[in-house]
């Protein structure tokens, strides 16, 4: 595999870090890096997929915590959510960059 590919491996779980952060959307990042780049290296689409799902999943746990910030619970749920996504997604990261593949503890496959 080549540095490109390792760049662009790490950029699909970067760009799903900096998306969740500006606009909420987390998915979105991954999504692009992952349509531009699947057909072009194995390693990016494995990456793509594994990021593009910890998104989606977030999208879906945080979709679930809103109506319980109601009851305050949801607040308390939305911080820890938020602290793991930061801290997996930066694991994802630097494996990726290391030329590792990542699976992220709590997701669902929703692309195989």
């Amino acid at each position: 595999m080549s540095q490109d590919d390792k760049t662009f491996g790490m950029l699909c779980h970067l760009s799903g870090l900096i998306a969740s952060s500006t606009i909420g959307l987390g998915f979105v990042g991954p999504l692009i890096v992952w349509l531009i780049k699947k057909d072009q290296s194995p390693y990016v689409d494995a990456h793509g997929k594994e990021a593009l799902n910890f998104y989606l999943t977030l999208l879906i746990a945080v979709a679930v915590c809103v109506p319980l910030v109601l009851i305050f619970v949801g607040i308390l749920l939305l911080i820890i959510i938020g602290i793991g996504a930061l801290v997996l997604g930066v694991l994802a990261s630097v494996a990726a960059y290391q030329g590792r593949m990542y699976h992220y503890p709590i997701c669902i496959r929703f692309i195989k």
